[in-house]
């Protein structure tokens, strides 16, 4: 039978089929069956008996997309793809169609712009503004998916220009049950795969290689929900794994587990398109590497409503900033001519078991606006090993709010703080965090401005003059606290009311004062 949730065959069929994938015993219906006479639970069929040449010279275009027609007039079922290389423009996939690429096939991209006529969905969004062309596409289909072991190739480096004229390798707008896996995309010209305000959506073990154009991002989910992507190997020029909110619909419910990526931008990002936040999102068990961004960037910058998003067991290499965290004021709608949305939330973070190498100088910034806190937000078992090499005299007075600027780590410059700089954080907590630097640094670990309700616990910091620095806190406790090397004092107070801090439990022998600027509680130090 076909599974009606990721439309591939299951059970004793799913292994005779790609069993007879293999050796072309399955996969060769007779020439002489209709469309009518087609079943849903038998109908696979073989794209060169309908036509198909595969010889990446002649365009097949014409082929599958009648293929594709006659296996969703017949109820749905399997357009098999044999060892070829095929050459298309924009193909739409139908209702319980499964696109299955066998190994040895691959599917090449026309490199003519106008073998992508434009499709414009009904569902209004900003990605209105970067595409109309994509070679795969599905709007208001459910139960579509592509698997296999072959290769989509978009050859993205014949198309110059701006957003519109570089399509898509997949493009799925307001689909449900939605399958995506085995597959290799690589070379689009532009966004590899979009999945727009779709539904029950599962991606398993793909492979994104794509480097050869602009705005490469490796897979982007944008207000969808239900959303699973599992054991993935993406390597892409813009970012990895992004999930946006384009609309005013959120992402939401959302787990990605067991992937590896590179980018030469963010791993794993949620934005910088917000407009409806970002819901019920986890994020386990992957490995980051040679990423010149951030490997963890959470965003809410157009005023929508973010929450509940947890991350943990994560492993960077070459990560230049590990961790990002930005609730900003860019403000801009979704639609043209509607007004500017106002300041959104973003509340409720988890990031636990980080361990990350090779960052840089510039230090991890989570900031809100004035007025505007970052709400909630828990980090336990991190290590971050940062570059250091800042002397005192380069260590900035000011960070700069720029409320209203395209979010990303480097926005504010060069941080007081050579791990954690935070800024308009409202409950914050902080445990079992080990940092460090390669070079000396004259920065503290940790800055803390315009924050409350904090709790420090279990932290191993590296300083050379100042642990802590904590400017216009409240209601902070720092307990059980150790200092790697000899500084000068632990924990640096400005513009704080009296009492506000309490310092409880730590071990401060490495220290020669506790504190300075400002009277703190202190008991049971050592």
């Amino acid at each position: 039978m076909i599974d009606s949730v990721h439309g591939m065959p299951q059970g004793p069929l799913r292994r005779d089929f790609l069993k007879g994938a293999i050796t072309g015993a399955l996969v060769t219906p007779p020439t002489n069956v209709t469309a009518q006479e087609l079943s849903p639970l038998s109908s696979v069929l073989d794209v060169r008996v309908a036509g198909a040449r595969g010889d990446g010279q002649q365009l097949d275009t014409a082929a599958f997309q009648a293929a594709i027609d006659r296996l969703s007039a017949a109820g749905g079922g399997t357009l098999y793809v044999p060892p070829g290389r095929y050459l298309l423009g924009t193909l739409q996939l139908r209702s319980h169609v499964l696109l299955y690429l066998e190994a040895g096939a691959v599917l090449l991209g026309s490199p003519r712009l106008e073998d992508y006529p434009p499709r414009i969905p009904e569902f209004r969004s900003y990605t209105d503004n970067y595409t109309e062309r994509s070679l795969i596409y599905a709007e208001r289909a459910e139960n579509v998916g592509i698997a296999g072991r072959g290769v989509i190739d978009g050859q993205g480096a014949s198309f110059k220009g701006p957003y519109k004229v570089r399509p898509y390798l997949i493009r799925m707008v307001e689909c449900r049950r939605v399958h995506i896996s085995g597959i290799r995309l690589q070379n689009s010209p532009m966004w590899v795969q979009h999945y727009l305000a779709c539904d029950d959506v599962w991606i398993d073990g793909i492979e994104v290689r794509s480097h050869v154009n602009q705005n490469n991002d490796g897979l982007d989910i944008d207000c969808c929900h239900r959303v699973t992507i599992a054991n993935c190997n993406i390597d892409s020029g813009d970012d990895a794994i992004v999930l946006k909110s384009t609309a005013d619909r959120p992402t939401r419910d959302v787990t990605i587990t067991n992937c590896v990526l590179r980018s030469n931008c963010n791993a794993f990002k949620l934005g910088t398109e917000s407009n409806g936040g970002f819901q019920n999102v986890v994020l386990a068990n992957c490995a980051m590497y040679d990423t010149r961004l951030s490997g963890i960037a959470i965003e809410t910058v157009d005023g929508g409503t973010s929450f509940n998003i947890a991350v943990s067991n994560v492993t960077m290499r070459g990560v230049r900033n590990p961790i990002f965290i930005r609730l900003g004021n860019r403000g801009r709608p979704f639609r043209e001519g509607d007004p500017k949305p106002g300041v959104g939330t973003l509340r409720s973070i988890s990031i636990c078991n980080v361990y990350a190498e090779g960052a840089d100088q510039i230090g991890c910034p989570i900031s809100g606006i004035p007025g505007h806190p970052i709400e909630d937000v828990r980090l336990d078992n991190i290590r971050i090993r940062a570059a250091g090499g800042v002397d005192a005299g380069q260590i900035p007075k000011e960070v700069p709010e720029r409320e209203a600027d395209y979010p990303e780590y480097k926005m504010f410059g060069l941080l007081p703080a050579y791990a954690f700089y935070c800024r308009h954080v409202r409950r914050l907590r902080m445990s079992n965090l080990e940092v460090g630097w390669e070079r000396l640094d004259a920065r503290p670990a940790l800055v803390l401005d315009d924050v409350s309700e904090v709790t420090l616990q279990g932290l191993s910091l590296q300083a050379s003059s100042v642990a802590l620095r904590l400017r216009n806190v409240r209601d902070v406790l720092v307990g059980g606290c150790q200092l790697q090397d000899r500084v000068e004092v632990f924990a640096e107070l400005e513009q704080t009311p009296s009492r506000e801090v309490a310092l409880v439990g730590n071990d401060l022998r490495r220290a020669r004062r506790p504190a300075r600027g400002g009277e703190v509680f202190l008991a049971s130090n050592r």
